[in-house]
């Protein structure tokens, strides 16, 4: 069993309170932004069975989504379109939404928890390899940016119903691989990746 509220606890001794997690999703999809979440939980706060976002059901996600901002002292959203991914890259562009979400956090942070990157920011930090299992704030984070993420696909799937994005979210799935070369691509697909860089290429 993880003690997943540790770090937690263990900045609280030292005097901190106003510890955030920050989490991102959306690397691998095809289409759309990545999205990070910047999340700072009271030290009362207690949610059984929270953990990282991607272990949960969809149900289960949505319900602790409204848990979540209703109990959080603090939540920041960071959004990087698939432009600025093609841009700069998915990792760069990875940093990015983590940096937006911490300075638009609702209340600062003290001290941050990052799930895995290393961030170079002004306020301290400890990056943790599998976070959003390891602690209860970067589980928090990987659920708002989650929802949040797959919010945004839901929309597209209206537009664009034959991607089956409400399913697959933007990842390269069969179906989204097909409907690729039956359809062709739209804006908001991600032009440097490579199922959609070698259709580009084949239309040359």
């Amino acid at each position: 069993m993880i003690d997943n509220y540790k770090y937690e606890r263990e900045l609280r001794e030292q005097g901190i309170t106003l510890i955030a997690g920050v989490d991102e999703v959306g690397r691998g999809p095809l289409v759309g932004p990545v999205v990070a979440a910047c999340v700072i939980l009271p030290d009362t706060f207690s949610l059984e069975g929270l953990t990282d976002s991607k272990k949960l059901s969809e149900r289960k996600r949505e319900f602790f989504y409204d848990e979540i901002k209703k109990q959080a002292l603090g939540i920041g959203i960071g959004i990087i379109s698939e432009k600025r991914i093609d841009e700069v890259n998915i990792y760069e562009a990875t940093k990015e939404a983590m940096y937006e979400a911490i300075s638009s956090c609702t209340v600062r942070p003290e001290y941050v928890l990052i799930d895995a990157m290393p961030l170079d920011i002004s306020i301290p930090t400890t990056s943790i390899i599998k976070g959003d299992l390891k602690s209860i704030s970067i589980s928090a984070a990987s659920v708002i940016a989650k929802v949040t993420r797959d919010r945004m696909m839901m929309e597209l799937d209206q537009k664009y119903p034959m991607y089956d994005f409400i399913h697959n979210k933007g990842y390269p799935t069969k179906k989204h691989l097909e409907a690729i070369s039956q359809y062709g691509i739209i804006k908001e697909h991600r032009k440097s990746y490579a199922p959609v860089k070698n259709y580009l290429l084949k239309q040359k």
